[in-house]
């Protein structure tokens, strides 16, 4: 099913308009998004079995604030729709989301005993 959500992300400047769009576009199901609005701080998003609960929050770890302000179906022709239907026969995985952590990993240091190998000499 095709659907249209509208999206408000605090969006204070430009680094965080392509952080957004990067966000939206590496969720699998979008086909098309675009940044709206008077103070450009909302995030129009389309595409076919997106989960518009796991955007949000992909969104929210990393641009602090996001909300969901509509979700609407998007209704198309019936040829196409009989098309989808077989198309949502063939797919048996579920869907692959990609959320960025909001802090970097720490390092792994390994810290061995230098004791604890030596052996003893006299014995």
């Amino acid at each position: 099913m095709k659907q249209k959500m509208v999206l408000k992300v605090q969006m204070n400047c430009e680094k965080c308009r392509t952080q957004a769009l990067t966000i939206a576009a590496a969720t699998q199901g979008v086909t098309s998004m675009a940044i709206q609005g008077q103070e450009k701080d909302e995030l129009m998003v389309t595409g076919d079995g997106v989960d518009s609960v796991k955007l949000t929050r992909c969104l929210r770890k990393k641009l602090h604030h996001a909300t969901i302000l509509t979700i609407e179906e998007i209704k198309e022709e019936k040829k196409e729709e009989k098309k989808e239907e077989k198309k949502e026969e063939k797919k048996d995985d579920e869907p692959y989301y990609v959320c960025y952590p909001s802090y970097p990993m720490p390092p792994q240091i390994m810290v061995q005993d230098p004791c604890q190998y030596q052996a003893c000499s006299i014995m």
